[in-house]
This record gives C-alpha cells, structure tokens and sequence, in this order.
C-alpha cells in the first residue's frame, strides 16, 4: 500500500504541492494509469501531466525501495543486538540512499579485513591510544603498530565526514582519465575507439555520449579508466578532521589516513561516482532515446490507401508487395533494377490495383529504386495514359529501421506463415506509410534505430522508459476498437496482451462493436479496466457519435446535459460551431467535474477522435546526388532527419551513408539541445561542410539556411 506520507517528502523535490502528490498516489494506488490520470483525473492533480506523473511515481518507488532497505538493515542490527534509539531515529528520518548506506556501512557485513584480524589479536586499544595521540614515545613493535594502523584506516575508511570530505573533493575536482591496453591499441578493432585512448577531462564536464563511448571501450577491454580527485586536497580534508597534533602518534595516525585513503576509501567513492556519472549518462541517453521514439511514432500517416511498397535490392532484387487500404497483402512479386521488363511490370501493378502511393525502404538502392519507378510512372515523359491527374500515386521513401527484425519475429511469421521474410519486410514498409504508429508497435524500439547507445544504458531503466513512450503515444493518438490490431491494442490504457487478444477473437466471433458499451461482454473485461480503457478506443460509424470521439463515457450524462439544456442533439453539438459557443461551461463545474475537464470536452465536441499526429509530405533528394563522391564541400541539399543524439542530428542525403549535423553547427546561436532545433524526420535543407572519404563521414551544417 503506498504512504501518503512520502507526499511532503516528493513534493518539494518535484517543485508540486503536497495535495497534487497525494492526490496522484492514491490514484496510482488504485491501478489507474498514467494516461488515464493526466487525461481523466485533471481535478484531482491539479492537471499535472505525464512527464509530472511519471515523476512522482518514479520518486514514490524510489522512497519504497529506501523503506524496504531500511527493514534490512534494523534486521542486521537486531543481530548485532543494537538497539541504540539515536541509530534507529537517524535511520528513520533518511531519505537518501548514499547518506543510509553510510550510516549502515560499520555495521554491514562484510568479509573479514585487515583491521578486523587486527582487532582479534588484540590491538583495538592500542589504536584508540594512537587515536588520541598524546605527546609519549610509542613502545609497541613495528607489527602491532601496522595493525593498529589497519584499525584506524577502516574507521578513517567508514567514517561519514570523511566520506562526505572526499565525497565533496570528488564533486568539485575529479578528472577522468583514460589510457589505451596496450597489447590491443593496434588491433583493428581497437581503432573504432581511437579517440577516447588518451581522454582527460574534469568528469563533471564530459557529455553523456563521450561518458558512454568510453564506458563501452572500457567493458570491452581497449581502454582502462581512472576518476581521481585533487589528491593533495582530499588529504588535507581527512587531516583536517583526525590530525590533533604532530608527535609519533600522529605520524603513525597519518601513515593510516593516507593508506586508508589509497586502498579502501578513493577506491570506494571512485566506484560510487563511476556510478552516479553513468547513471546520468544513461538518463540523457534514455531521454533523447525516448524523444525520438515519440517523434517516430507520431509521424504523420497516410492513411488508408492502396499502396506498392519496395524492399529495394541490387543481386537479389527489390521485392514488390501490394497493400489493400486496410493494409492486407493483395499480391507480390520481384522486380530488378535497370531492366525493362520489371518497369512494365510495375506499370501494370499500379494501373491494375490503382495504386495511390508508393514506399520504398531507404536502404541500400533506395535512390536507383526510387529512379526505377519514376519512370515506370512516365511514357516518354508523359504520365500514363490511365494514371489520371488527380491519382498519380505519391512517391515516398520510408525508414526501413527494424523491419527485417519484425520480418523475421513470430509476430509477422503468425501474420504470414506463408511468406518469407523479404515479402514480410517490404508488407511492413508500406504499413509504416500507412499508419506508422499501428505498425512500429510490433517491434522492439531498441531495434528502430533511434537511438544513441541503447545497449550500453541500463536495460531496465531503458524498457521501462520506451514501454511508457509507446503507451502515452498509443493513448494519445487512441484507436479504432474495431480494426485495431492485439498488439495496438496492448498498449491501450488497462489493457496488456491478454485483454487485448480478448477484444480481437470477441469482434472476430460476434462481429464489430457498435459502441464502447458493448466491450463489457469481453471475456476479463471489469468495470476498472473498462473505466481506464474506455476513453481511448473509438468506435467510428456506431450507435453514439462520442463513441468516436475522447470523451469518456462516464461523462456522457453530462454532453447530453448540454445538449437538452440548448434543446438540441449531441450530434448537433458535434457539428454546429454556433450551437457549442452557446455552451457556459461554468453552469457545469460541480466537485468532481472542473474547468479543464470541461473545456476538453468542448475541445472534442469541436473535432472528435482528431489525430494529433501531421500530414505526410513528399519529398525528393537532389538528383544529381547519389554516392559520397558527388559531395562536395558548399553544396546545400535537401535531407532527412534519421536519428537525434546529444551531440548533433543525423542527416540522410541520399549517398547511402548519414551526415551529422554537429550540435555546434545546428543553429546561429547556442544550442543546448538538438531537439531544440531539428525534429526526426523532417524535411531540412543544410550544407555540406566537410566530407571525409576515406572513413565515410559527412559533416554539415544548418547554420544561415532558411528551412
């Protein structure tokens, strides 16, 4: 059970009111989801939206795991048979994991050191003599007095101000070191982690991307790293707090503080802040992951229309499918670049199926591919006799990121079971025209190709941040209960895999539902699930018209409120501008209904089930550019965003190879984020500034051009 108690705890550090994170704990205690709380629940948060649920959920597990160590270490002192109050109270009112840890640590079991051997022979007293360090000659032999110096470099060791002391010199000078192994600098593979063999910087200055760059040097052995700081200042630090005066005690007790410092406590704090800069490298890269995910996913549709999507090939040919507008695959074939034969065969695959638009995948021989149907769509310059005007097909070309994993996955081998993967592959192009959110759903992001070191952040911090990506995307957009496949549906608010197959083999079995009601006779389908769900399936063309649209049934008693109060239908209102203008939303504000949810009800009366996602555009590369070798420094040419990093946007210009756009070079001014300036996939005109042949690298740059 969560504990509203952690709401004067998160609020502060959230920069919310403690009555917002009440309020959104309980309701995550309740099970309602994310989407839901921010479309739904506006009343009780305070309108907080995702990025602020997600916050607060995030700080509430974070707080429940520190509770749940908390009940470890009182076990571990019960061993020890310690009951002091002052701990116990210190322990309780700890909010902080490094500051707990600290506190648990003399208490922590641990393997048997150096100053607990000493201590069973004997020396402990000797040490708190040294420890005291009055002035007197020291009579103990040199053994006892390296013992008792064991002693004091643990204490010094696992002393919290001495931690804190270094903990503080580490924040305000440590510098990151690398140096290449030796025995594999010269190896082949060493070379692709070059510039990170001699790295030193100061490590609260490296950027994510560099941070993770060498961490992945590091875990595959080219390189080995070091985090070190001020070392002089850090002992002056610990001098500051255990050196009393300056006799043989106090030598011997320096001796201690310095080893102590080496061996156990530098070691220590390194490790502590190899950790939290990873931590944080991960963080950015998982945020800029997610963000191009999201853009990704919301990329405008074409919608339903009769498509010919291409897998382009050179030896093997390109394969060539034909979607219906419900995206089922009508037929298929191969056709080969640079032969007549396979121009005419297109021809007669866009004139017999009447092809509306055309995808072709951006991969290799994506530019002669696209060349091939162009002119399948001319006669001697002309357009076809038959390809009217107004249905010449549009030409599209479509990330093909990802479709041979999904072609090759059970979800497309249960969709075709008699198809091999390249007519799976080329079915999944021409679907992410179509419907790009409906399709990329059935395939890891990881393998979308998004993303800046995906397999080197931690794992389950990334699934969890991409599953709530595709959630949030998926509710936002909602869709159509009735043609919606299980895997959208999956991701539908309350739903999950098995529900979600439950609606499909419902519809299946007793046809299509006439309004969002009618979900209730689907098998595990409760009034809680329903309740979280409902809102974010459409049924289009059933038995109420807000069956269509955002509006949740659990306020249709309300619209139809409005609706008698004008005397007229909730169609009406739907469809007169006139009619909604008359609506006073303040006569409707009552304890559980306020402003905001009002005002979104007016907003979808105005557009109901509107797709915040754009319309597609077109778009065509310069044609006298193909290969890297056409490039030349000054060139300004039209391209396409593929992928978004900390450090600059990746640019595809139709050489078959990415330019990158430096973050230094996306804008007259400073940019401190990519996604400041440039979006995934869009439509930029940049100039080329620098082309690097020989290890295929294009650099370019936005600044001065006008997009």
């Amino acid at each position: 059970m969560r504990d509203d108690h952690f709401s004067h705890i998160i609020a502060p550090i959230l920069s919310l009111t403690e009555r917002q994170v009440a309020a959104t704990i309980s309701l995550l205690d309740e099970k309602a989801t994310i989407p839901f709380i921010a479309r739904y629940r506006k009343e009780k948060t305070g309108s907080l939206d995702e990025v602020q649920i997600a916050a607060i959920d995030a700080e509430y597990k974070r707080l429940m795991e520190l509770s749940d160590r908390k009940q470890t270490i009182y076990a571990r002192l019960d061993e020890l048979d310690n009951h002091d109050p002052a701990l116990r109270q210190r322990i309780a009112d700890c909010w902080n994991s490094t500051e707990l840890e600290d506190i648990y640590l003399p208490y922590k079991p641990h393997r048997k050191t150096r100053a607990d051997l000493a201590i069973e022979k004997g020396l402990l007293p000797l040490a708190e003599e040294l420890l005291r360090q009055r002035t007197g000659k020291l009579t103990a032999s040199a053994d006892d007095l390296q013992g008792a110096r064991d002693i004091i470099a643990q204490r010094i060791a696992e002393d919290e101000r001495c931690r804190n002391a270094v903990r503080r010199e580490f924040s305000y000078s440590a510098i990151i070191t690398t140096k290449p192994v030796k025995d594999k600098q010269d190896t082949p593979e060493a070379q692709n982690y070059k510039d990170y063999f001699q790295i030193k910087e100061p490590l609260k200055r490296i950027t994510s991307h560099r941070l993770l760059a060498i961490r992945r040097a590091e875990s595959e052995g080219f390189i080995r790293v070091d985090i070190s700081p001020d070392q002089e200042k850090a002992l002056d630090k610990l001098a500051y707090i255990y050196l009393r005066a300056q006799n043989e005690a106090s030598y011997q007790v320096e001796l201690a503080m310095e080893d102590g410092y080496k061996r156990l406590l530098k070691p220590a704090i390194e490790t502590e802040f190899a950790t939290l800069s990873k931590e944080k490298a991960d963080t950015e890269a998982i945020r800029v992951f997610a963000d191009n995910l999201r853009q990704l996913l919301l990329e405008a549709p074409l919608g339903q229309k009769r498509v010919l999507a291409l897998d382009p090939g050179f030896r093997t040919g390109c394969k060539v499918v034909v979607l219906s507008p419900q995206g089922e695959l009508l037929t298929h074939t191969v056709v080969y670049l640079h032969n007549q034969e396979s121009i005419q065969t297109l021809r007669q695959l866009i004139e017999k199926f009447r092809i509306e638009a055309i995808a072709i995948g951006n991969g290799t021989a994506s530019r002669e591919t696209e060349q091939m149907v162009q002119i399948a769509l001319q006669v001697e310059g002309q357009k076809t006799a038959s390809l009217k005007e107004e249905r010449q097909p549009q030409v599209f070309v479509v990330s093909e990121n990802g479709a041979s994993v999904y072609s090759a996955s059970k979800l497309a081998r249960e969709e075709f079971p008699n198809e091999d993967v390249t007519v799976r592959g080329a079915v999944s192009i021409g679907r992410r025209l179509m419907d790009p959110l409906a399709e990329l759903v059935k395939i890891d992001p990881k393998s979308i190709g998004v993303g800046q070191y995906q397999h080197d952040v931690n794992q389950v911090q990334l699934r969890e941040s991409l599953q709530q990506t595709v959630e949030s995307v998926v509710n936002a957009v909602g869709v159509d209960v009735n043609t919606a496949s299980p895997y959208l549906l999956t991701y539908i608010s309350g739903l999950g895999p098995a529900l979600a197959q439950n609606i499909v083999q419902y519809r299946a079995a007793n046809g299509g539902f006439k309004n969002r009601k009618a979900l209730m006779k689907v098998p595990k389908m409760g009034a809680k699930t329903f309740e979280q769900a409902a809102g974010f399936l459409r049924v289009s063309d059933g038995d109420n018209p807000l069956d269509n649209s955002a509006v949740h049934p659990e306020r249709y008693a309300l619209v139809e409120r409005m609706a008698r109060d004008l005397q007229c239908k909730v169609e009406d209102l739907m469809h007169s501008a006139e009619l909604r203008a008359k609506i006073d939303l303040k006569r409707y504000v009552t304890d559980e209904v306020g402003m905001p949810t009002l005002t979104d009800i007016l907003h979808e009366l105005e557009k109901p089930s509107r797709d915040p996602r754009a319309q597609l555009e077109e778009f065509h590369f310069d044609e006298k550019v193909h290969t890297i070798d056409d490039l030349q420094p000054g060139m300004v040419l039209p391209g396409i965003v593929t992928n978004i990093s900390a450090f600059g946007a990746f640019v595809d210009l139709g050489v078959h190879k990415d330019g990158l756009i430096h973050i230094s070079e996306l804008a007259d001014r400073r940019v401190r984020d990519p996604q400041e300036v440039v979006k995934l996939h869009q439509h930029v005109r940049v100039r080329v500034i620098d082309i690097d042949r020989t290890r295929g690298r294009i650099s370019l740059s936005l600044k001065q051009i006008k997009n």
